[in-house]
């Protein structure tokens, strides 16, 4: 039970904190990201996959509704946003030691060890 309610708990952070980005996308559009994928050489529909990445994939994880398979959305969305928008930070720290890439770390590690569990009891499903 205990097992199932970290679980819960690890998905809910996630899935809430990545939504809220993903609602932000939404208010304020794209623009910016398709210029920034087109920089990088990639068509710029491709940013539109930020809405799957950071609206769909946290809804899934969240309610536990194929939630590895919601993590592995974000694993793949926290790549892209990590090498086309963060990756001068890659290796600095901040000011007061931190990482400078703290947040989009918590996003892609805590995805990548929920595509690594079963969402435990307290989902709609269990794969």
């Amino acid at each position: 039970m205990a097992d199932d309610a970290g679980k819960l708990i690890l998905r809910l952070t996630l899935g809430i904190l990545m939504l809220l980005h993903g609602i932000a996308k939404i208010s304020g559009g794209v623009d910016g990201l398709e210029k920034m994928v087109a920089g990088a050489g990639l068509p710029s529909v491709l940013a539109y996959g930020v809405y799957v990445g950071e609206v769909l994939a946290p809804l899934l994880v969240i309610f536990g509704f194929y939630a590895r398979f919601g993590a592995a959305i974000i694993v793949v969305n926290m790549l892209f946003a990590i090498f086309l928008a963060h990756r001068n930070d890659l290796f600095l720290l901040t000011r007061s030691g931190g990482w400078a890439l703290e947040l989009q770390g918590f996003f892609l590690f805590t995805a990548l060890a929920l595509v690594l569990m079963r969402p435990g009891r307290f989902g709609i499903n269990r794969g």
